[in-house]
């Protein structure tokens, strides 16, 4: 038998006995999921806005028990005031379980009625550990189980990520939509397959970034929308068993009024509770948002490539030093770090996708390790789109006189006189511009075909970058 000290409290599960730290808040079986899970080494209280929403599921249920007569009230008034401390921050540091363990979240759900019991009975006057008074299983998980409390938290939790993921995107798009006004009325040549093609302005091409943000943002408040739908009230495997009539209702119908989410039950709740498909949709469109936000930093680092021998369109802002051993040298650190970001978002959506596809009849056992790809992938596509606001798009200049010059040397200006002069006088100063070196307005009056005035008054954006109004 466990001696308990003055440091140590003894507490039993169906296993035996196991001393728990006094000042610990969790109990024994987060204590055997701490030994059986040493694979990580990040804690559940890493995921703040997991912790928050077990607060918010189990002060819910504590509530529908306390109308339905579950639980008396001075249990579920204590078993609430405890929830509120999770909700508002504190206690976070008791949630220390692997983020990956075995048994669908078992583990976690545990932890959290261990702390909440330990909570609530301090507000009764106990001391930590007298279950015989308040349960973390006959009171806290009264109704529940782990099978409708994990991925609900869960879906809770992932709504206020993604919050501030659309958050930092709109903040992305609005500085590119900022320089695309900023660049709106400077010319530049276009390139297809990394070869010069026709001219544009550079505004242009920055307003593409922002619409590509702006689309992605609308994929992810649909991809949202997937997951207001909970299980809560399936307790085991959605038949309800040990769940008063009603109680699925009441506890959905309080978790939406706590948590201000609009969460819904949903119309079948065996099926919800063995389905997570909604996890694997909201994984393609975090990966949509990565691919496309890593291209456009594959863009900024070709756009900006030299400062001699590259691209040069643009001029990123210089962080930090770019070598040990060559002096002077400046690197595009922010938009690496986004493709990096992004890589590791594709992973993880492969992580989810085999995680949903390995569930086995009435129960996926492998939500915790989707949860935790999720919320990596949502927080660090969160900060990476503000590092590269922020640090990046923000003092993102121009090289005008390159550009400039660009436009006014590029052979391609011979596309724009097609409608004008025809394919074949076209084709004819291109050859000759391209054989000589000559700019084309020189070549194009040499040759008696237009002034050189006259090509000159077409290097304007009205007339290159945009279709042709023709006045019958």
């Amino acid at each position: 038998m466990a001696e308990a000290s003055a440091t140590t409290r003894t507490e039993h599960d169906f296993l035996g006995e196991k001393l728990i730290p006094a000042h610990a808040y969790w109990g024994v079986h987060t204590a055997r999921a701490v030994e059986n899970f040493p694979i990580s080494g990040t804690l559940v209280s890493a995921m703040p806005d997991m912790v928050r929403a077990f607060g918010f599921v189990k002060k819910a249920v504590a509530r529908a028990n306390s109308e339905l007569g579950v639980l008396d009230h001075k249990r579920a008034s204590a078993i609430m005031s405890a929830c509120d401390k999770l909700v508002g921050g504190q206690y976070h540091d008791q949630f220390v379980v692997d983020v990956i363990q075995g048994g669908a979240g078992t583990s976690t759900n545990m932890n959290a009625n261990e702390v909440i019991a330990n909570l609530a009975l301090e507000k009764l006057g106990y001391e930590k550990g007298r279950y015989d008074i308040l349960h973390p299983n006959d009171h806290v998980n009264a109704s529940q189980s782990t099978n409708d409390v994990y991925p609900t938290a869960m879906r809770v939790a992932l709504w206020s990520a993604i919050d501030r993921l659309l958050a930092s995107m709109a903040t992305l798009r609005r500085g590119f939509e900022a320089k695309a006004t900023e660049f709106q009325d400077v010319l530049k040549i276009g390139r297809t397959q990394l070869q010069d093609a026709v001219p544009m302005t550079l505004g242009q091409e920055f307003l593409t970034y922002a619409v590509m943000v702006g689309e992605d943002e609308a994929r992810l408040q649909e991809a949202r929308a997937l997951i207001q739908e909970i299980n809560l009230g399936a307790t085991a495997i959605g038949t309800g068993i040990n769940a008063p009539a009603g109680y699925a209702e009441l506890a959905c119908k309080y978790l939406a009024e706590e948590s201000r989410i609009p969460v819904v039950k949903a119309a079948n709740l065996i099926e919800a509770t063995q389905d997570t498909g909604a996890f694997v949709q909201l994984s393609g469109v975090l990966k949509r948002i990565a691919t496309k936000l890593s291209k456009i930093c594959n863009d900024l680092r070709l756009l900006s490539s030299g400062p001699q021998a590259g691209f040069g369109d643009i001029r990123l802002p210089p962080r930090q030093a770019g070598s040990s051993i060559m002096p002077g040298k400046v690197n595009p650190v922010i938009p690496e770090v986004m493709n990096q970001v992004a890589f590791e978002v594709i992973g993880n959506d492969m992580t989810v996708t085999m995680a949903s596809e390995a569930g086995q009849l009435q129960l996926n056992a492998f939500e915790p390790i989707m949860g935790w790809s999720l919320f990596k992938s949502i927080e660090h596509l969160s900060q990476a789109c503000l590092t590269l606001q922020t640090h990046c798009v923000a003092g993102i200049e121009a090289n005008h006189e390159l550009l400039a010059k660009r436009v006014r040397e590029s052979v391609t200006l011979v596309t724009a006189l097609n409608p004008i002069i025809g394919y074949e006088k076209a084709a004819l100063i291109a050859k000759t511009a391209i054989a000589s070196g000559a700019p084309i307005a020189e070549i194009a009056e040499s040759l008696g075909i237009m002034t050189q005035a006259e090509v000159e008054a077409l290097l304007v954006p009205d007339k290159l970058t945009q279709p042709l109004r023709l006045v019958a």
